[in-house]
């Protein structure tokens, strides 16, 4: 079985991220979004938060798996039985960080590729980080994240701002 982990913080998961899931299953027959906890990143969401945001999403997707994971990208994706990382690259100033890191995973795991899928057009610009910028201002989310998602954005940056 063909297996890809899709690692990332989803903090929250936006269309674009859902758009990135569903095509990745024109390649794989089982997928993995693997939700690393980041605390460099400061999220907003607590990893058990994100993980029910994602499965929340993506709940009509056979052949997914949701889970968090903690350590190196490649030793979670070999102990998952997968042979590849799924990442998105939105723009050009994506692509030198999933580079390198890609190189990185390829030197400590020669049997795990990296696959690159560029986001739909309409979701080419999305970003967890622009979101909740929106949301910090008021803004619409509705073209951007599933409802559900952008109810528990826009609460939780009322109850930061008092």
């Amino acid at each position: 079985m063909k297996i890809a982990v899709y690692p990332g913080t989803f903090d929250p998961i936006t269309h674009g991220h859902s758009d990135i899931i569903r095509r990745g299953f024109r390649m794989f027959e089982k997928m993995i979004v693997a939700i690393a906890p980041n605390p460099s990143k400061h999220p907003l969401f607590s990893a058990k938060e994100r993980l029910e945001m994602v499965r929340l999403v993506t709940k009509d997707l056979p052949n997914l798996e949701v889970t968090t994971f903690e350590g190196l990208l490649v030793d979670f994706v070999r102990s998952s039985g997968a042979h590849a990382i799924l990442r998105g690259l939105r723009a050009i100033s994506d692509f030198e960080h999933e580079f390198q890191m890609a190189l990185v995973n390829r030197k400590l795991a020669e049997t795990v590729e990296t696959v690159f899928l560029m986001p739909s057009e309409e979701y080419s610009y999305l970003s967890s980080t622009i979101i909740k910028d929106v949301a910090s201002h008021g803004g619409s989310l509705k073209d951007f994240v599933h409802p559900e998602v952008a109810r528990r954005l826009q609460e939780r940056i009322r109850s930061f701002k008092g």
